[in-house]
């Protein structure tokens, strides 16, 4: 059985206490690059870098970047494959919360960076890493109750960027995945390559969504955790858009909010024919999840139940980060495996 406090849970309630702070959307204003003025070695030495200063507003807060960040810590996973996957290895001095197995292809890079603990680290221990800039990937990241406000590390000196998720209160859509890239590609100099990673993260999606068009919608019921009740993406989780674009519909996309409780006997109601399982440590292993669910006659009668109709996603592929895309092609082969054959 599982608990009925999981980090998925800290996770929602973190979100949801997130959704407080005033969304700002995403100002990007950029100043000349090079010196205009006649000068020697040295006045080009001290000109800011092409394309800086670069000024960006992050759930409510303004920062200015007179040139990249060259020492960052990530906090939870997905950030910190965002960064590798834009080519910023070198840039990292530390990580911290792994979710989920790494994408294989970033496994190496990813292993090479310092992990300055299984969940979030203290503040005391960012410190020691000597960042100049925080990365968070859920708000839990920047939790003022364990000293780690974002006020904190500006007293430090220290930049900090939280992902947009977490920002506030609203549905979160592939668009907030796709902007948080190139966000994140303007802050660290490399634009030309978020543009590039954003156009193969579209292409993958685009692939996926033609393979399957035209294609009847299956109905799909998000487990995440839960055994009293379940907890469930609502309609305004990224996982929603993802059931949407695989060729499916969430059955619990009328909850509004990014994760909550239903009951079972909703579940029940609702008739699912596949059930999408969210893979992260500490919630319990997917084989636990599958023989909770086939255990409980309650739910014997459910389409997904007897038939057996699992897609595993891991917990990162469902969030804002490089993942997403991914996502949907194994939701869609998941929904309709007739269109892969």
């Amino acid at each position: 059985m599982f608990p009925l406090l999981t980090p998925a849970r800290t996770r929602g309630f973190l979100r949801a206490t997130a959704a407080a702070v005033t969304l700002s959307s995403v100002l990007l204003t950029t100043g000349c690059g090079a010196s205009d003025r006649a000068g020697g070695d040295a006045e080009a030495a001290t000109a800011a870098p092409a394309g800086f200063p670069v000024t960006i507003d992050n759930c409510g807060m303004r920062t200015t970047y007179d040139k990249p960040p060259s020492r960052v810590v990530t906090i939870h996973q997905h950030p910190a494959e965002l960064l590798l996957a834009l080519g910023l290895k070198d840039r990292l001095v530390g990580t911290a919360f792994p979710d989920s197995a790494v994408l294989p292809e970033l496994k190496r890079d990813y292993e090479a960076i310092p992990e300055l603990a299984e969940r979030e680290p203290s503040f005391e221990k960012i410190l020691d890493a000597g960042p100049d800039f925080v990365y968070g990937g859920y708000g839990s990241a920047f939790a003022e109750n364990e000293g780690r406000s974002r006020k904190a590390f500006a007293d430090a000196g220290i930049d900090t960027y939280l992902n947009r998720e977490y920002c506030g209160e609203k549905r979160v859509t592939m668009k907030d995945t796709y902007d948080e890239i190139r966000t994140i590609g303007t802050v660290f100099g490399v634009p030309d390559r978020a543009d590039e990673l954003v156009a193969d993260l579209e292409g993958r999606v685009g692939k996926a969504a033609a393979a399957v068009e035209g294609e009847p919608e299956v109905s799909v019921f998000v487990y995440d955790s839960g055994d009293k009740s379940a907890f469930t993406a609502g309609g305004k989780s990224l996982g929603t858009e993802l059931i949407r674009l695989a060729g499916g519909e969430n059955v619990f996309a009328d909850l509004d909010d990014v994760f909550g409780d239903v009951s079972w006997e909703q579940v029940v109601e609702r008739k699912p024919e596949v059930i999408a399982i969210y893979d992260y440590a500490g919630a319990g292993s997917v084989k636990d999840k599958k023989e909770f669910l086939l255990s409980q006659p309650a739910l014997a009668d459910v389409p997904a139940v007897r038939n057996k109709r699992f897609v595993v996603l891991p917990l990162t592929a469902t969030l804002v980060g490089i993942r997403s895309a991914y996502a949907v092609e194994d939701l869609a082969r998941g929904l309709h495996p007739e269109s892969f054959r």
